[in-house]
């Protein structure tokens, strides 16, 4: 696996309180942190649990910069220069603030702003860490009781790719979509619309499993169950409205070597989008065949060329069928009497 090395230019962490029964309260830092080995460890521990989440949105800011200004904060701190670093933190850091007590959230924990260079990209990273309670061992040998970030406890996360920003792509805003209210609130923070089109992602998805049972090689029984069992269990998350998690679809797809579906789905050249819900109807191929031309329209499962019920002669380019029902039987006698 490729290593990316992060660089941290801009570092600021603010901290959202958040006690039962009181308001929230947020406690700002005055001036960015040092850039030293304790940065770079916070920064490179962010991107790796950011990376190890599956479910994740996608998209681009909204037009509206009033209700949604980020775009417009970061123009001018990016762009024009007239925002400093410190600044965009403290006003996104009350804009957190305000939307996670009008949705009010529970959570509260430290609100980490961060401008880094991974390999040739450049990115603001936006993250609401929780915090848990430890042990150290101080100088003398001694136990001594501490407070450490907890990165397990990633509240809600979201990265801008400030290069695709600048270029005008399709995507460039990534955030964790979370369980329950998840990541929907942090999605109104970064003023983030979701252009994940679900329908071509499962289109991309259903090939990319075609390949998959080609490559493995797979007798014909063995392909036909791993394509019925993709099917079933993308059919129950459409059905759910659950984003597709690579990890978990290879798992139950493919249980024998689960890593090599795994490592396919989530390869660069697959371009597949993690994320998305899956759409319905299209991944109907993964267990049935269907065309139609002028004067006819056909559907039927895929197993049925396995079973003998549909054989394909390339020789002659027909389709012969086989068990046709009565009634079907009766209609063309019918037809054929005429």
């Amino acid at each position: 696996m490729r290593t990316v090395e992060h660089v941290v230019t801009h570092l600021i962490v603010h901290a959202l309180v958040r006690e039962p029964g009181t308001p929230s309260r947020l406690v700002l830092r005055e001036a960015p942190c040092a850039l030293d080995a304790a940065a770079l460890r916070l920064a490179e521990r962010l991107c790796a649990q950011y990376e190890s989440r599956n479910a994740k949105g996608f998209g681009r800011f909204e037009d509206d910069e009033e209700s949604y200004p980020l775009a417009r904060w970061l123009r001018e701190h990016q762009v024009d220069e007239t925002l400093d670093f410190t600044t965009l933190s403290r006003q996104l850091a009350e804009r957190v603030q305000a939307i996670a007590d009008e949705e009010e959230l529970e959570d509260g924990g430290h609100l980490v702003l961060a401008r880094i260079r991974e390999g040739d990209g450049d990115s603001l990273w936006v993250a609401l860490l929780g915090s848990a309670e430890g042990v150290a061992i101080g100088g003398s040998l001694e136990p001594l009781d501490c407070t450490h970030v907890d990165f397990s406890a990633l509240h809600a996360a979201g990265r801008v790719d400030l290069a695709g920003w600048r270029r005008g792509d399709e995507r460039y805003l990534g955030f964790l979509r979370g369980r329950g209210k998840g990541g929907a609130w942090f999605k109104r923070v970064l003023g983030c619309s979701d252009v994940m089109v679900a329908l071509q992602e499962t289109k991309k998805l259903v090939a990319t499993l075609d390949r998959f049972v080609d490559t493995e090689r797979l007798a014909p029984a063995t392909r036909d169950a791993v394509l019925e069992r993709a099917h079933d269990y993308l059919d129950t998350l459409g059905e759910a409205g659950a984003p597709v998690v690579f990890e978990e679809l290879a798992r139950e797809v493919f249980p024998e070597q689960p890593e090599r579906l795994d490592a396919l789905l989530k390869a660069a050249e697959t371009r597949i989008a993690p994320g998305f819900v899956p759409n319905r109807r299209a991944i109907r191929p993964l267990v049935r065949f269907s065309a139609s031309a002028e004067n006819w329209k056909l559907e039927f499962e895929r197993s049925g060329l396995h079973s003998g019920a549909v054989h394909y002669d390339r020789a002659t380019d027909t389709l012969v069928l086989s068990g046709v029902p009565d009634y079907l039987k009766r209609m063309l006698d019918e037809e054929d009497k005429g």
